[in-house]
């Protein structure tokens, strides 16, 4: 398959790439971002993939995420997709900027019109890594997978879903337990249906308490974050964790919010979280 190169850059003695291609999963164009390490020169390295939350783009985490520095020193590459198809001209898609565009919540849609294109869950667990690991010098058996929000919802169901798959998983502030938050209910009940038993295959929290997944699960969550009662729910995830006995790590900071600057302030802790997995670092 066929990839565009937008643009790349040197960074970090790494190269910093933007690229798209069209999406059989999608049937639209859609972009990706990938940061090559300078030790992807000489040797495969392990591929980490970052799944970012509403109204962000492939570029929101490369930019703002402050981890490239890092990841250039742990030798990890690092793999961001856009949020959601663009472009897919349907009534609607644009109109909310919890819906639709920039918010394709890592699921794949059933209901029309959004069935034939909101198909995230698999662009990103098989369409995805096929294309990286057929152009860039990713290792194909050893990748890690974390997001933020809505992107951190979408890594964890994917690992919970997909263990054999992604060897390493955390998450930032991730939407816990979707089925029961107002950003969950508008996604599923149009991108679902109104059946909320099909639901549950994209809910960490009951995911989570039916089967654990086998390593370690990193979470840090902002106690100023605006979300966070009425969107994110943490505490169900730390239930689900009790009750099928999960090796969670749910960290909770005073004062911070929901934003990239508490990204940035923790992300050293999750690359290396990904790393002592990846590179057994």
């Amino acid at each position: 398959m066929a990839i565009d190169t937008r643009s790349e850059h040197q960074c970090f003695g790494g190269r910093m790439g933007f690229y798209s291609h069209h999406s059989r999963e999608t049937g639209t164009k859609m972009r990706f971002a990938v940061y090559r390490p300078p030790q992807a020169e000489k040797e495969q390295v392990p591929a980490l993939y970052y799944l970012a939350g509403l109204t962000c783009t492939e570029e929101t985490f490369m930019i703002k995420a402050g981890a490239l520095r890092l990841a250039a020193e742990l030798g990890l590459m690092l793999v961001a997709p856009d949020t959601s198809p663009r472009g897919a001209n349907i009534p609607g898609e644009d109109d909310d900027w919890d819906f639709g565009t920039g918010a394709g919540f890592y699921l794949d849609a059933t209901e029309k019109p959004w069935a034939q294109n909101y198909r995230m869950y698999s662009y990103v667990t098989a369409e995805l890594p096929s294309l990286i690991e057929d152009h860039f010098p990713a290792q194909s058996d050893n990748r890690g997978i974390f997001g933020h929000s809505m992107g951190g919802h979408g890594a964890l169901t994917i690992a919970l879903k997909q263990p054999d798959r992604w060897r390493s998983v955390s998450a930032f502030a991730p939407i816990s337990n979707p089925t029961t938050v107002p950003w969950g209910e508008k996604a599923f009940s149009n991108y679902l249906g109104p059946d909320r038993t099909a639901w549950a295959q994209y809910d960490a929290s009951i995911l989570m308490r039916r089967q654990s997944y086998p390593g370690l699960i990193l979470i840090d969550q902002g106690t100023s974050d605006e979300f966070l009662d009425t969107q994110l729910r943490p505490d169900a995830l730390a239930m689900a964790a009790a009750a099928s006995g999960q090796n969670l790590l749910l960290r909770r900071h005073e004062a911070y919010d929901h934003s990239y600057w508490f990204i940035q302030t923790f992300m050293a802790d999750h690359l290396t979280h990904h790393a002592r997995v990846l590179r057994a670092i």
